[in-house]
Parts: structure tokens; sequence; C-alpha cells
């Protein structure tokens, strides 16, 4: 992994990537966790005509990449189809990080199955469908539309992350 200061005008040291990795994979939506009273991610896609699209998502990080959930229907989904090319936002207490990566639709049911496990201790309970290669739930955002939800794994190119406790920092990782 390349790492770049971004915060040398300040006499700051570089971040390490394995603090910041950790603090996203403590992440869930679940109410109480984060501000305002859970964590929300922001997913930015490339449209048709090349401009940016900018939503917020139900988003998981483990295994070393983000984990997006979306009917296939949706812009995002239909964007990222086209375009894998994205990035995900989020900001906690401790960082503000953004990791760019292209995403897959995963239709692996192992994977599926790992990615609903996780979502339900994050609070959403969701299971496999009846295909075992997407998410059925009882609920879901208002604008997610009808289940099934597929999973996406958006595997990291580059990220930053800010540091925003005293002393602070800024680093840019890009990933082999």
């Amino acid at each position: 992994m390349k790492t770049k200061n971004l915060a040398t005008l300040y006499d700051l040291p570089t971040l390490d990537w394995a603090p910041v990795a950790a603090n996203l994979d403590r992440l869930t939506q679940a109410p109480g966790t984060g501000g305002p009273d859970r964590h929300s991610h922001w997913l930015t896609t490339v449209n048709a005509d090349g401009s940016p699209h900018v939503t917020g998502i139900g988003a998981i990080w483990f295994d070393g990449a983000y984990w997006v959930v979306s009917g296939r229907s949706a812009l995002k989904a239909r964007n990222l189809e086209r375009d894998p090319r994205c990035a995900v936002a989020v900001a906690t207490a401790d960082y503000d990080t953004v990791v760019d990566g292209t995403a897959r639709l995963v239709t692996d049911r192992e994977e599926v199955a790992e990615v609903s496990r996780r979502l339900n201790e994050g609070g959403w309970p969701c299971e496999p469908d009846a295909s075992g290669t997407a998410l059925t739930a009882p609920y879901s955002a208002p604008s997610a539309g009808p289940a099934p939800w597929h999973v996406y794994r958006v595997t990291p190119t580059r990220a930053t992350a800010l540091y925003v406790r005293e002393e602070g920092g800024a680093t840019s990782f890009e990933f082999d």
C-alpha cells in the first residue's frame, strides 16, 4: 500500500491504515451508534452522462471491502453495473473516510449469507431470498423499492482518511 501524508503543512504524522479500517469494521447503522443517532454512508456513482450521483446507502465494511445493498433497478445499482467505479464516504467520531473502488454484483450464496448475518448483527433483520443470491427483509429504506435487494462488493483502490481528534492528520492510501 502506498501512502501520502496530506497534512505535512501542519507537521502532522502520516496515518496508519489499520486503525482506519478497524474503525470502519465497527460501524453499524443501528440507532444510537453514530450521529445523528447512527452512521450514514454515502455512495457516489457515475451517471450515464458522466455526472456524479450521490445517495445514502446501507453499507458495511469487512474483509477489506465495503458491501453495499441495493435493488438492481435503483439508479445507483444501474450505475454500478454500467460503470463499477464508485466511492463510499462516512464520517465518524474518529475519522472522516472516503473509499474509492470498483463494485461487482455478488451472486455467491455464501458471501450473500455472510453479508446478511453481519447486517442482522447491525440491526437490520434481512435474510437471503429463495435464490440465495439477494436479500429480503420485512422493511428497507423508504426509497429502496420492493425486495429482493442485491449485494455489491466495493473493492478499494484508494482511500482518504482525516483523523478528526486532537492532533489530527490526513492521509491518502493507494491499495495494490
